[in-house]
């Protein structure tokens, strides 16, 4: 696991007037934020003598799992649906773990896990809603406000809330007055949908660019829903079109490979959707959260443009 680096983007930084800097979690060993949380999650289990693990994962969580547990010697399983793209499937399994595809939404996949949790004797290894997956994630906030003292606008990509919750909670700890947006796209999007309601609910998942932000928060939701309601100062929705565009523009402008999910920060910044004017008082960074998108799509959304 690895420190990452925060990288000024001159381009954006002249789209949005202010110094604009990207967070690339795609350094990362699995292409993705994903191995900070699993990590820590996993090294708390190996001490207290766990040998196997299941999660429930789109696909990022899941590598990080595979890739964790391979390096300390624990058996993995990795349940996901079949909407996960086959590239992050095959991750999974190249990095020795068992996948098990069940059903078409995240909340089949869940299923699956718990079935092994309760018959198979499996520890279950949350994608967000667990403290030691959080404090993983809340690493990054610590290594932002440590680089950049005086950031102003932190924009996080947001699916179930782990990495929301987690940056802003240690950011906030450093740097008190920084403003945190999450970001995500307008098609099934659980944690928008359940801050409106005023609590956790259930939403259909549907196709998206960002798939590694789609997914319920689960019902019984205990911390990532009261920690993203408490943190969060907005929360910015995005249609295809403006995802496809901030994929184009990482590729085209900053040289990156992004999936879809790493580059709503990105694309809500192009759009004009981040912080109101706010913005302009100092640093932007957006985290910029994964590198693992089919390559053929990639060609086909860069192709388009």
């Amino acid at each position: 696991m690895l420190r990452t680096p925060l990288v000024e983007s001159h381009a954006l930084s002249a789209v949005a007037k202010a110094p604009v800097y990207l967070k690339l979690e795609t350094v990362q060993p699995t292409g993705s934020f994903k191995l900070r949380g699993a990590t820590n999650a996993l090294v708390r289990l190996a001490e207290a003598g766990c040998t196997r693990v299941v999660t429930a994962s789109t696909g990022n969580h899941g590598r990080a799992v595979a890739h964790a547990a391979r390096a300390l010697g624990i058996e993995a399983a990795v349940c996901m649906s079949s909407l996960v793209p086959s590239n992050k499937v095959e991750a999974v399994r190249a990095l020795g773990a068992q996948a098990h595809i069940v059903g078409k939404s995240q909340d089949d996949a869940q299923h699956e896990a718990q079935r092994l949790v309760r018959e198979e004797g499996y520890a279950y290894v949350p994608p967000f809603d667990h403290l030691d997956v959080i404090a993983g994630q809340a690493t990054i906030g610590i290594e932002i406000a440590e680089d950049l003292p005086d950031v102003a606008h932190i924009a996080v990509p947001l699916s179930g809330g782990g990495l929301f919750s987690g940056v802003a909670f240690a950011a906030k700890q450093i740097a008190p007055s920084v403003r945190m947006t999450g970001v995500t796209m307008e098609r099934g999007a659980a944690m928008h949908a359940s801050l409106v309601a005023g609590k956790p609910v259930l939403v259909d998942e549907l196709v998206t660019l960002a798939d590694s932000l789609g997914g319920g928060i689960g019902l019984d939701n205990r911390h990532t829903f009261s920690l993203s309601r408490e943190l969060i100062d907005e929360v910015v929705l995005l249609d295809e079109a403006s995802i496809a565009r901030g994929i184009v523009h990482a590729y085209e402008a900053e040289h990156l490979v992004l999936e879809g999910a790493a580059a709503v920060g990105i694309a809500a910044l192009l759009a004009g959707r981040l912080g109101n004017g706010a913005v302009e008082h100092g640093p932007i960074v957006l985290i910029v959260t994964g590198a693992n998108i089919d390559m053929n799509q990639h060609r086909r959304i860069v192709g388009a443009a």
